[in-house]
């Protein structure tokens, strides 16, 4: 008797394991999937960082928690994603605070601000954002100033940026007047009052528009980016450096109700993730965009050129008009605007005192060649 009830014994337990095996093994199959869309097409290297992101989230979650990355137009028009995205038809984005303009001009601040607004740089911006208060502001003004159900972090890096793209040379301010040349954001405003005639479009349209003679020049973002559009099929003259996105930077936007019912060590991944693909991406970025460079001359007969420095500082006269003129009327925008001086008013003497100009050891090691 004691027998089979010890046989009975061992064959309930054995049920009891293999059930317990196989409600464990389904949890894989919980793993949760969000899907994102970026502003920009999957073949530039802006993607790249997005893919980068994913990437760094489900390896760091163990595969639990996965974002699906999807190019502009997948699901919605690039320029209406941060709606999207507030409404729930994605649950985030990649893209950049500049394209959202025509809600509220403080969204360029977001990126940084043209001329590196008050001198900051790509650096100088994160710690803007981390250490005075910027990503506060940042979500504040997203939720409480547009009304999204968004948070928001900065995730790419993408400048300094080039002047753009010209079919002949431009030596001053005067051979900008009358010119249509793609541009964007508040940087089409900025030319627009220097005498250009701006024309917004995404990237995908710029070749097509350069080939039609719609546009006379264009500006996307310089090296790698600009290669792989194949803008020096139209165009033999690029121009850097512009002032229009000396500091750019872009942005993971997701769905407030979808961050909120992440754990918090998942939150934390994705946060985690950004800052890793910014510094990982960035340096990338600059290294590609020193090989585009040896190509347009080497294989594609471009002359590349130094911006008059009339054309850059014409920008930033005219950018400091437009921000004072927003400031006077926007009480959110001066905020944002008046936390960014502050900060650059310690950082940005400091660094000019501590690091030398970039030039200084670049002329010694590498003399400028005719």
């Amino acid at each position: 008797m004691e027998r089979k009830v010890s046989i009975r014994l061992v064959i309930v337990t054995a049920i009891l394991v293999l059930a317990l095996m196989f409600m464990v093994q389904p949890q894989k199959a919980l793993a949760k999937e969000l899907t994102f869309q970026a502003t920009w097409p999957a073949g530039l290297t802006l993607f790249e960082n997005f893919k980068m992101i994913c990437a760094n989230v489900e390896e760091m979650s163990g595969g639990k928690l996965k974002i699906k990355a999807l190019p502009a137009g997948a699901i919605v028009p690039a320029f209406e994603l941060l709606d999207a995205t507030s409404k729930g038809v994605v649950d985030g984005a990649h893209a950049w605070a500049g394209y959202w303009v025509g809600k509220d001009k403080t969204s360029v601040l977001m990126t940084g601000g043209p001329g590196g607004t008050h001198g900051l740089d790509i650096i100088d911006y994160f710690g803007w954002m981390f250490h005075g208060g910027g990503l506060d502001l940042y979500n504040e003004f997203y939720q409480k100033v547009l009304k999204m159900n968004v948070v928001v972090f900065p995730c790419l890096a993408a400048g300094p940026q080039a002047l753009g793209w010209f079919k002949r040379p431009i030596k001053d301010l005067a051979d900008f007047k009358g010119m249509k040349c793609r541009q964007t954001g508040v940087a089409a405003e900025v030319y627009q009052r220097m005498g250009m005639s701006p024309v917004n479009m995404p990237a995908g349209e710029i070749l097509p528009a350069g080939e039609r003679g719609v546009i006379d020049c264009a500006e996307w973002i310089g090296g790698e980016e600009d290669y792989r559009l194949g803008l020096h099929n139209v165009w033999k003259y690029h121009y850097a450096p512009g002032m229009h996105e000396f500091t750019t930077v872009g942005e993971l936007i997701i769905n407030k109700d979808v961050w909120d019912k992440l754990p918090k060590d998942q939150q934390a991944m994705i946060r985690v993730a950004c800052s890793d693909a910014f510094l990982r991406h960035w340096t990338k970025w600059i290294r590609q965009n020193s090989d585009a460079l040896k190509k347009w001359v080497t294989l594609h007969g471009v002359t590349v050129i130094r911006t008059p420095d009339e054309i850059n500082i014409a920008f930033l006269k005219a950018w400091d008009e437009i921000a004072a003129e927003e400031s006077a009327k926007n009480p959110f925008f001066k905020k944002v605007y008046e936390s960014q001086k502050d900060y650059a008013s310690y950082v940005v003497p400091l660094k000019r005192f501590y690091f030398p100009p970039y030039e200084f050891t670049a002329n010694y090691y590498w003399p400028e060649k005719k």
